[in-house]
């Protein structure tokens, strides 16, 4: 019996199809993944540049009248730093400046009825002492303890503590006098990767809230100043918790018509 012949298989000229729509269902779910990933990234982008920008403006690295990066609304970027690293007062904003008093533009209320004012104002802060006013030769001193205003080793002011310095820039605001902000300190070591040392963070305490003094408390910068002294201006002896307290400080203090002649003359 013959075998049967064995007819080869007929070539297939159309097999490219096969890897060409493989090649095409790849390439469409490659750009798929790019559009969700850009999306996404459009939204880290945001609060990566928004966590940098309030960090290094805490930070004291870019001064309060430097350029700073607009973040809007639109594009899935944060407006509010609450949502990137929970601080409870909103970034510096350039524009908030526009309608700031000018030096000279104010009242001509004296240094005294200034601190009478506050008495009546703060008269709850003062009173659990976490307020403290003094008049001297350089002006009037509004002095912010720590434990009412800052957690221990943080540079951020809590909601309280920010709505009393709303009612004190509001008070400031209409005068013409110039106003340094100063950050102290005990002399407890500090060593935390924000903060290497006690001068960073009295420098950063007082720069926050100089920042807070302009973006919110519509105070123009050229009125303000900031400064950290660390441990080195004590009020009280450190060998005791409750001198510590009164050294960890910041100082709002308004300069009267004596200091203020000693400031650089504004151009």
């Amino acid at each position: 019996m013959a075998r049967k012949k064995n007819h080869p298989e007929p070539v297939n000229h159309e097999r490219w199809l096969v890897s060409y729509a493989d090649f095409i269902t790849l390439l469409f779910a490659f750009f798929v993944v790019l559009f969700a990933a850009s999306n996404s990234d459009q939204r880290k982008a945001g609060q990566i540049a928004k966590a940098v920008q309030v960090a290094f403006t805490e930070m004291a690295v870019f001064a309060p009248a430097g350029k700073v990066v607009p973040l809007y609304d639109s594009g899935g970027l944060p407006t509010d730093s609450n949502s990137v690293i929970g601080n409870t007062h909103s970034a510096f904003d350039a524009t908030q400046l526009v309608n700031s008093t000018k030096p000279g533009e104010g009242g001509n209320a004296k240094i005294s009825d200034v601190k009478a004012q506050l008495e009546t104002i703060l008269k709850n802060e003062i009173s659990n002492r976490s307020i403290h006013l003094s008049e001297n030769s350089r002006g009037l001193i509004i002095s912010l303890a720590e434990a009412g205003f800052f957690e221990p080793g943080s540079a951020v002011m809590n909601a309280k503590g920010l709505a009393s310095v709303e009612s004190i820039a509001a008070t400031l605001r209409p005068l013409a006098y110039s106003i340094r902000v100063e950050g102290h300190t005990d002399n407890t070591p500090i060593h935390t990767a924000q903060f290497p040392s006690n001068w960073e963070l009295s420098t950063t305490r007082a720069t926050f809230l100089l920042e807070y003094l302009i973006s919110t408390g519509k105070i123009s910068p050229q009125r303000l100043s900031a400064v950290g002294y660390g441990e080195y201006h004590p009020i009280a002896p450190n060998n005791t918790s409750e001198g510590r307290a009164s050294n960890r400080r910041v100082d709002v203090v308004v300069l009267g018509p004596a200091a203020e002649k000693q400031e650089p003359e504004l151009r």
